[in-house]
């Protein structure tokens, strides 16, 4: 793995939930959800009554997830694209995920988890930290194709 794939799996175990982006109907669409990192793949949580899991699963999907609203000066956003794919966690992934809601949009939580094999990894960093007035730092963008994860 390089320097840049474990900075964004470093960063995504920062925070708790993210946002996957999927094609639904033809249609791009972004659902919440709550991941954890194993083995250098993002596993998903989500609510199986809202059926997103089924237009993930097999599919292309990218997942992000950011500090935005952390306050800090250094903000950073990461995403991890690859394919998805319903799994049946392990008990330390069960453990690992924590409390579940017990509602989600008024209907008793009931959970589906996905897998993504990544297959690229972007990682953007935004310093505020060294800012000086009337001037911003431009983002420092990173892209980088991941290869297969054993």
């Amino acid at each position: 793995m390089s320097t840049d794939e474990i900075r964004a799996i470093e960063l995504l175990s920062r925070v708790s939930y993210g946002r996957v982006a999927m094609s639904m109907r033809a249609m791009p669409f972004v659902a919440p959800a709550r991941h954890i990192v194993a083995d250098g793949r993002v596993l998903l949580r989500l609510h199986r009554g809202l059926g997103y899991h089924r237009a993930c699963n097999g599919s292309v999907v990218a997942y992000g997830a950011d500090n935005f609203s952390s306050g800090s000066a250094n903000l950073w956003s990461v995403q991890f694209t690859g394919t998805a794919e319903i799994v049946e966690p392990t008990a330390e992934e069960l453990a690992e995920f924590g409390a579940e809601p017990e509602l989600v949009d008024g209907e008793p939580f009931d959970p589906v988890y996905m897998r993504i094999e990544p297959q690229f990894v972007t990682v953007h960093a935004l310093d505020y930290a060294s800012e000086t007035p009337g001037t911003r730092p431009a983002p420092h963008s990173v892209r980088r194709h991941l290869h297969h994860v054993a």
